[in-house]
């Protein structure tokens, strides 16, 4: 059994993976200091008979190698430090390799995994090992550039990011309501736009609100536009959408479908299966898990 963890923004999630990619211990813990305390706080929580670990799997947004080597030697957990191996990928990565062991993807030996939530996220599988990259940082798909306006929030979490991620699906309707575009989102929540969330704009889409639809369309421009560069570049046999793609698929996925077809060569298109994920959110601790086990046999 292998250890997998998942460092998100609102705290860090651990869990036991056996060999056939089922959970069978899960604990968390609030990222209240340094994120090495956290994962070390997550990890001793798990129930003491979750024993004969081999090894463990960090899954994190935005890697980097100084900062995944610095995580790694703040770990004082007992457990963690016990452990043959320990390895930091990224959570886009660590989602790809959870969909193509468990998911949407299993069986599949090249695969993309693409998903939007909090941030863009994507990785890569080739003849079924995960791509990397050589500085071990997945790919940092939130930073592709689809727009030639230079905007400050572009320069701070990336173009894709700022127009598809959560936020940024919230600032674009807050922009159109601004700019004198009437939507029943601003009166769900009595004028007070600081006060209009994701959910709310997913809410009015699907109620028929017309600047919300608006809004989500042009996100799926976007996130197809997106796609069609990871697949491009990758040449998968599979391209899985994960996140606000598979949970708000009804309103996203036919778009992004659609803004691929235009945008990939016929034949490529033809050849492309899409499929939205179906791991849910432990894609990434399960991936993680089972990174660090196949790292681990294959350097044993």
């Amino acid at each position: 059994m292998t250890l997998g963890v998942d460092v998100r923004e609102t705290g860090v999630v651990s869990a036991v993976v056996d060999d056939s990619g089922r959970v069978t211990a899960r604990s968390a813990a609030d990222v209240s200091g340094d994120i090495g305390s956290a994962v070390g706080a997550a990890v001793e929580r798990l129930s003491p008979k979750a024993t004969a670990l081999s090894s463990l799997g960090i899954a994190m947004p935005n890697v980097d190698p100084t900062a995944a080597s610095r995580l790694i030697e703040s770990l004082t957990s007992r457990r963690a430090r016990a452990l043959s191996r320990k390895v930091v990928i990224g959570s886009g990565t660590a989602a790809a390799v959870g969909e193509s062991w468990v998911g949407a993807a299993k069986g599949v030996d090249d695969v993309v995994y693409f998903g939007v939530e909090r941030h863009a996220t994507a990785g890569v599988i080739r003849a079924g090992r995960a791509v990397t990259g050589a500085h071990g940082r997945e790919p940092v798909v939130g930073w592709l550039a689809l727009n030639p306006v230079e905007r400050e929030d572009y320069r701070k979490s990336g173009c894709l990011d700022a127009e598809v991620a959560a936020a940024g699906i919230v600032r674009r309707l807050i922009w159109r309501v601004k700019a004198g575009d009437r939507s029943r989102v601003q009166d769900a929540v009595g004028g007070d736009l600081t006060a209009i969330t994701y959910d709310l704009v997913l809410e009015g889409a699907r109620s028929g609100d017309g600047v919300s639809i608006s809004v989500m369309r042009d996100t799926a421009k976007y996130l197809g536009m997106a796609a069609a560069n990871l697949v491009v570049m990758a040449d998968p046999t599979m391209l899985v959408l994960g996140g606000i793609m598979a949970s708000a698929g009804d309103l996203l996925l036919e778009p992004i479908v659609w803004e691929l077809g235009r945008r990939l060569p016929g034949a490529m298109m033809d050849a492309l299966k899409i499929a939205p994920a179906t791991a849910g959110a432990d894609a990434v601790v399960i991936g993680a898990a089972r990174y660090a086990g196949l790292v681990n046999a294959t350097e044993s």
